[in-house]
């Protein structure tokens, strides 16, 4: 497994925390230096899901052949999936062209943040792009000769540039999404990430988050519209078409090693004497250029099955009984926020809202 982190963007979003740069001046130099240290780090890259996923960011910014020159950096082909991030106004603004030089190049599987397709939210959050862009791009990823489609959209929003995020927009986004026929929906609840343009309006009292009740209904709401349309709940989060659930995602809630590179970028590494390691290159481009420097940790085996239990229950497939507490396990089944099939222990999608509450109690 392999991520890639592309730490461009040509705006911010209002609520985006992720490190990203609007310069991109030094673009040509990243992409020297993530390809030396691909070549630096080839020794240590897992054979046990060969996947790509290029994020950021928004990778879309790059050219296709600054793309290109990354991808064969991994000394890799034949992906059992490859997906790559894009922004819908990009894909409008590069055309056709660009679509298919994406498809030429191996991709498999594309990331839209589309997020709303309410054109005055989509002002507030400071997307650059609109619903009917959102649409065009969905449009042109498939007749590129795409099959494969993921989009992301928000909710829990309170209320925003003096309006309110009401059940109705949520649910006319839910139905227009569902209208472009993508195989893949992810959908996150808002948060107030640090340092972003959103927590500084909550501190100038401009913003009011959504209180837990709606954010809970609006969740309910999507589980319902899209396990109507046929969809598999298979992580907290996302929602595929049976068949199209993330490899490279799945994976990393399988707490398969895998390795990243860029400014940023995490790796879960496991190495021959059975010890696993958690690296992270530092969230600074000039840095990266000049030395790519990075940290880690040598994991504990407690650090190791807390990690699984996190990750394992935000999926429909759960965690092996064996590596939960049987004390803390029995009256969460009784009250049915736990559910055992075979050896394996899962959260109830009816539960999936609160799993953090109900993950926090078993560790």
């Amino acid at each position: 497994m392999i991520y890639v982190h592309i730490p461009y963007c040509h705006s911010f979003c209002t609520y985006c925390g992720f490190y990203s740069e609007l310069d991109c001046s030094s673009r040509e130099a990243f992409v020297d230096a993530v390809c030396a240290e691909m070549d630096s780090r080839r020794g240590e890259l897992s054979d046990e899901v060969n996947t790509l996923y290029i994020g950021g960011g928004t990778p879309s910014v790059l050219p296709p052949s600054d793309l290109k020159r990354i991808v064969e950096a991994t000394g890799r082909s034949g992906w059992e999936e490859f997906t790559i991030e894009v922004n819908p106004d990009d894909i409008v603004r590069k055309g056709p062209e660009y679509a298919r030089a994406l498809k030429d190049l191996g991709v498999t599987r594309v990331s839209m943040g589309i997020q709303s397709f309410d054109d005055r939210l989509l002002h507030w959050m400071n997307r650059r792009h609109t619903a009917a862009d959102a649409e065009k791009a969905v449009s042109l990823l498939r007749e590129a000769g795409f099959e494969n489609i993921s989009i992301d959209l928000i909710f829990g929003i309170g209320d925003f540039a003096g309006q309110e995020f009401t059940d109705g927009i949520w649910e006319s986004t839910i139905g227009r999404a569902l209208d472009l026929g993508c195989q893949h929906i992810s959908a996150y609840q808002l948060s107030i990430e640090p340092d972003s343009a959103l927590e500084k309006l909550l501190e100038r009292g401009k913003f009011t988050p959504a209180d837990d009740e709606k954010c809970a209904r609006q969740y309910e709401i999507l589980c319902s519209k899209l396990g109507a349309a046929g969809f598999h709940h298979y992580e907290i989060s996302n929602f595929a078409l049976p068949g199209f659930e993330a490899r490279h995602n799945s994976a990393y809630w399988r707490h398969v090693p895998y390795s990243g590179f860029g400014p940023g970028a995490h790796s879960l590494l496991h190495h021959d004497d059975g010890s696993w390691e958690r690296r992270w290159n530092l969230p600074d481009v000039r840095a990266f250029i000049q030395s790519r420097p990075s940290e880690g940790e040598v994991l504990t085996e407690e650090q190791l099955r807390l990690e699984r239990i996190m990750l394992g229950l935000r999926t429909d497939r759960g965690v092996p009984f064996h590596v939960l507490d049987p004390s803390k396990v029995g009256c969460m089944v009784a009250d049915g926020k736990l559910r055992m099939e075979g050896l394996m222990i899962r959260i109830p999608e009816e539960y999936f809202f609160i799993s953090d509450n109900i993950i926090e109690e078993l560790t």
